[in-house]
């Protein structure tokens, strides 16, 4: 049974639910110094999570049913596009079968935190689960970016903040608009580093509508400046200028820039692993696939988010306890 699961972990790309997971930490913890429902914040992360995998599961329903429509696009494919589903490990029904089971686990968790908190919860799972399961059509049309941008920003703060404080807030909102402009920014890496496929596919992603790897690797640090921006909005707002600890990650985000552009030269570079480029998941299996410098570009983007929230939230319960 654990086996099992493990497998479907990997099936839902699990190894990006810690961006799920400190997203919410740190609207839980500024909801907990606020006097919140820390219960009602724990429903919120499990069903989110949920909600979150269903999604990456949907996403690669939709993608394989592109790709399996024409042998070419198929094999031009990198080797992580759809990977179970294309080595036979599990068949399209059976990804449809999970995807059913991970949005019931989903629902119910909403539903009684719509018994809990009250008719706002509706509406947010109602917009987001729409948002979660048709995310792919709007990837196709360049649209991913701003889809993500609400999921895990306005939509999961103000959301987790609800069930937690039986209102919405502004500062809240400056502060989603913060920590996902990180979240977004491992999203386009995702998709810089997917660039050549989606060309080949005909996808209308914003890298590929750029045109240029270069030019649209730009766009990732005009995310990351955004997200610095409203950090240092919301410490003005609510007066906590400890939130700038999360510039310490600046020298990271530069080091992600200078690798994804090494990438758009030279896709199969052997990257070189310091101490603070962990955690790298399943390295073993990513090096027996020979997606090293794929993952590990993935990787860092995915951490440099991590990071950010830490900081953040060290930031709130330094100022708290001060």
């Amino acid at each position: 049974m654990i086996r099992k699961i493990m497998f479907w972990l990997q099936c839902s790309r699990a190894f990006a639910l810690p961006i799920t997971i400190l997203s919410w930490l740190v609207i839980l913890g500024y909801g907990l110094l606020s006097g919140g429902d820390i219960l009602n914040g724990i429903l919120a992360l499990i069903g989110i999570s949920f909600a979150h995998l269903a999604g990456n599961m949907a996403d690669d329903y939709i993608d394989y049913g592109i790709l399996s429509k024409d042998e070419k696009l198929m094999n031009s494919a990198v080797a992580t596009k759809c990977c179970f589903i294309r080595d036979g490990s599990i068949t399209l029904k059976d990804l449809g079968k999970m995807i059913a089971v991970f949005c019931i686990i989903a629902i119910l968790i909403g539903v009684l935190l719509f018994f809990r908190s009250g008719m706002g919860v509706f509406w947010l799972m109602l917009v987001g689960g729409i948002l979660t399961l048709t995310y792919a059509k709007f990837s196709l049309v360049g649209l991913s970016e701003v889809v993500i941008g609400l999921l895990f920003g306005p939509l999961m703060f103000e959301g987790v903040w609800y069930v937690m404080k039986g209102s919405f807030s502004v500062d809240v909102l400056i502060l989603s608009l913060s920590v996902v402009m990180f979240t977004v920014a491992f999203l386009y890496i995702h998709t810089l580093l997917d660039f050549d496929c989606d060309k080949i596919s005909h996808k209308k992603t914003l890298c590929c509508r750029i045109n240029d790897k270069n030019k649209a690797l730009i766009l990732f640090g005009v995310f990351v400046a955004l997200g610095y921006l409203f950090a240092v909005l919301f410490g003005i707002k609510i007066s906590n200028y400890l939130v700038f600890l999360s510039f310490l990650t600046i020298p990271f985000a530069c080091y992600i820039y200078k690798q994804m552009k090494r990438y758009n030269n030279n896709q199969d570079f052997m990257p070189e692993i310091r101490w603070w480029n962990y955690p790298l998941d399943n390295w073993e299996a990513v090096k027996q696939e020979g997606t090293e410098a794929f993952y590990f570009i993935l990787f860092q983007a995915r951490n440099l988010m991590l990071w950010f929230c830490v900081l953040v939230v060290v930031a709130m319960i330094l100022n708290h306890n001060l």
